[in-house]
């Protein structure tokens, strides 16, 4: 894969430089058309399945492009609209020609709708909402539309913002509904205070959602035309401007280099709403939750930076920095004294999106279970901290205390590092094929554990669901292959059977006077399992399903905007593990269980009901009609409460290792807690515990040459 992978990078780059990509700004001042040339060019010379740029091609852009611009319409005018359309086959040839006439077009006439739903709105809010008036609004808003003048987009603003004042309205009558119950001194508000409240809220909220606009500059709204275009080709190429490739890299590593809190902007100020356990922030104990920071400076700098208004990105370049430098924040204390705090920054590691362990116990027996957020490693280091260390030390740390069987959560993991996935499956596996790698017009490559080391080889149960993708389903279909583990979940899993590859556009410039460029993920190569299927649209199909609240929800992969068809290839060489005397009988089993159980068909209605209740559109401004609608649906989900008090007699503890952790740091110990509170009332891993229970270990394993080498 990396041989063929680079093979791909040197042809494109090598045809790039000879395609006169120079940057000099007397030949060529606009950094957008750069990068509409130079991405064009990498998608044509590098997707794996490239599409033609033509007339459908454009109608396609223009298409999802405006629905980015303004998906609920309630900014352009049908005027508008008729005349964006004009270009609605010429993208493809402003494409061609390094043109964006039809961006300029659109940005500015965005700024100057949205400019005038400032106005609108507030002009709106001003006055009081009548919601004894028999009135609906509908929420269908691809259908609706655009519309056709001032007094209909009025009409438009005042139906939604009526619709938010009537939720907060309604909260707020049944909260004093609820004080004058219990105190009969209470002083109740009129109605007419009780909506006045709402509209302020309403405004509030508007206020803040057009001030984050307010802070998007013209290069952000380049990257969603850009990525309109690069999104034809399939659902996960994408561009990242600067910023979003560091947060990117941040979601893959789990690490920052940084002071450790994150941060939001509130009104014009940089407000701490979170402080990483760990981090410097942290350790250092002087800045807290709610604390505002006001200025800025850098270890060599004598004048702080004020960051009061500045745009959040900004203010966190400026915050964030490497390892062992320091920066000075004048922050605003909670109790309004103001401080300058030095914190010297640090690698800060976001725990969440690491590998976590847990005992189980049941009866009288000791389980392991590993939860795996995501395939995490390290973009420019691999043989730094990743998924695959981190799961292989924890399976240790397990069999110390005398593990049974092991169960591998990879619910809700959509994915990360191919490598990562090998080497997890080869823990389980004395050796062979884990996955096949196809670049377009090249023969599949086989990507293997060599090692014939098992770190594991007991009972094992994968748990996915319909959010489990890409390398989650390399690893499940791998196990379901080899017959090494039984999968329990969802009817299928996401349905992702594509690889991409981040290329950082800067590397291909000669030069480079408009500064940083940002990257392209590019889907490069297609994957299949070891039994020559693909899981691309069709997933992984569990050994055991289970209904869940995403089972009648279209979020696969076949349910999104172009994705790469399902094919498949010859089967690699792999002999299927002989190491369990009971595999089908125990699959049997569990099926019946499910089958039966009481806890998951009341999941299952209750998954048909939410997809009944996310089908309405059309809802009742009237207040009364609006209540009834909300008591007749409150009413109909306490049969579903169940769901909740659901318990299990498993018991979960952490490892040693981790229980000396938690002296120190009461946010672990409370994450865990709460983490272990979930697994004991979690009717899948009960399952799961029951399937490790019933997997018989044939100890014996007979390993002779008549074994079956599976091959098609």
């Amino acid at each position: 894969m990396k041989k063929s992978f680079l093979v791909l990078m040197l042809t494109v780059i090598v045809s790039a430089a000879s395609c006169s990509f120079t940057t000099n700004v007397e030949n060529d001042p606009d950094k957008d058309k750069l990068l509409i040339d130079l991405i064009s060019y990498v998608l044509s010379k590098g997707h794996y399945d490239a599409k033609e740029i033509n007339d459908n091609f454009s109608k396609e852009v223009y298409d999802d492009y405006i629905d980015a611009l303004d998906p609920l319409k309630r900014y352009f005018y049908a005027s508008d609209i008729a005349e964006f359309e004009k270009y609605k086959k010429e993208i493809d040839d402003q494409i061609r020609e390094k043109d964006i006439t039809f961006f300029n077009l659109t940005y500015q006439r965005l700024q100057k709708r949205m400019t005038e739903a400032k106005s609108l709105y507030q002009e709106i809010l001003e006055q009081p909402f009548d919601f004894d008036k028999d009135e609906v609004i509908n929420t269908d808003y691809e259908s609706l539309p655009y519309a056709k003048d001032k007094e209909e987009m009025t009409d438009r603003w005042r139906l939604q913002l009526k619709f938010n004042a009537l939720s907060s309205y309604y909260d707020k009558m049944e909260e004093q509904a609820d004080s004058i119950a219990a105190n009969e001194n209470y002083k109740a508000k009129s109605v007419e205070e009780i909506e006045k409240e709402a509209r302020g809220l309403t405004k509030t909220s508007l206020k803040e959602y057009f001030e984050f606009a307010d802070d998007l500059e013209r290069k952000d709204w380049f990257s969603i035309y850009i990525n309109s275009i690069v999104e034809e080709f399939d659902p996960h190429t994408y561009y990242f401007a600067p910023q979003d490739k560091d947060r990117f890299d941040i979601a893959m590593s789990g690490k920052l280099e940084g002071i450790g809190a994150r941060l939001q902007k509130k009104n014009d100020n940089v407000k701490i709403v979170e402080i990483i356990s760990g981090g410097p922030a942290w350790r250092g104990n002087k800045v807290e939750v709610g604390d505002l920071i006001m200025k800025v400076k850098q270890e060599d700098e004598n004048e702080p930076v004020s960051i009061v208004g500045m745009r959040l990105d900004d203010a966190v370049s400026l915050i964030k920095g490497p390892k062992g430098t320091k920066v000075t924040l004048t922050v605003k204390k909670v109790d309004g004294t103001i401080e300058n705090i030095e914190i010297v920054r640090d690698v800060v590691e976001l725990e969440e999106t690491y590998a976590k362990s847990s005992l189980v116990k049941k009866n009288g027996k000791n389980y392991g279970f590993i939860n795996l957020p995501k395939f995490y490693f390290n973009m420019q280091d691999y043989n730094q901290r990743n998924a695959a260390k981190d799961v292989k030390q924890e399976i240790i740390r397990l069999k110390e205390q005398d593990m049974q069987g092991l169960v591998i959560d990879l619910r809700d993991n959509g994915g990360g590092s191919l490598q990562t996935v090998v080497d997890i499956a080869g823990l389980f596996i004395e050796k062979g094929p884990i996955v096949q790698v196809k670049t377009k017009g090249e023969s599949a490559e086989v990507l293997s554990d060599r090692d014939r080391n098992i770190l594991w080889d007991g009972p094992l149960v994968i748990l996915v669901n319909e959010l489990s993708a890409s390398a989650s389903e390399i690893l499940a279909a791998a196990m379901q292959d080899y017959k090494r583990a039984i999968i329990i979940g969802s009817k299928q899993t996401y349905g992702k059977g594509t690889v991409q590859n981040v290329m950082d556009l800067n590397r291909w410039m000669r030069s480079n006077d408009f500064g940083d460029l940002g990257a392209l993920k590019l889907t490069t190569q297609k994957f299949y399992r070891v039994n020559g299927g693909s899981t691309q649209l069709e997933g992984v199909k569990s050994d055991v399903v289970v209904p869940d609240r995403y089972s009648y929800i279209d979020i696969g992969e076949k349910d999104q905007e172009n994705p790469l068809p399902w094919d498949k290839i010859a089967a690699a060489d792999y002999t299927p593990w002989d190491g369990y005397i009971d595999f089908d009988q125990t699959i049997s089993n569990s099926n019946t269980r499910m089958s039966t159980n009481e806890q998951l068909k009341l999941i299952e209605e209750n998954a048909k009901w939410v997809r009944e209740k996310r089908q309405i559109d059309i809802f009742s401004l009237n207040y009364d009609k609006y209540k009834k609608s909300i008591m007749q649906n409150e009413q109909q989900a306490k049969r579903f409460d169940a769901i909740e008090d659901y318990t299990t007699d498993l018991t979960f503890e952490s490892l040693p290792y981790e229980k000396s952790m938690m002296v120190k740091d009461s946010v672990l110990q409370e994450k865990r807690n709460r983490w272990h509170q979930e697994l004991s009332k979690d009717v899948y891993v009960e399952e799961a515990l029951s399937v490790l229970e019933d997997l018989k270990i044939n100890n014996i394993k007979k390993r002779t040459k008549s074994s079956l080498s599976v091959k098609n």
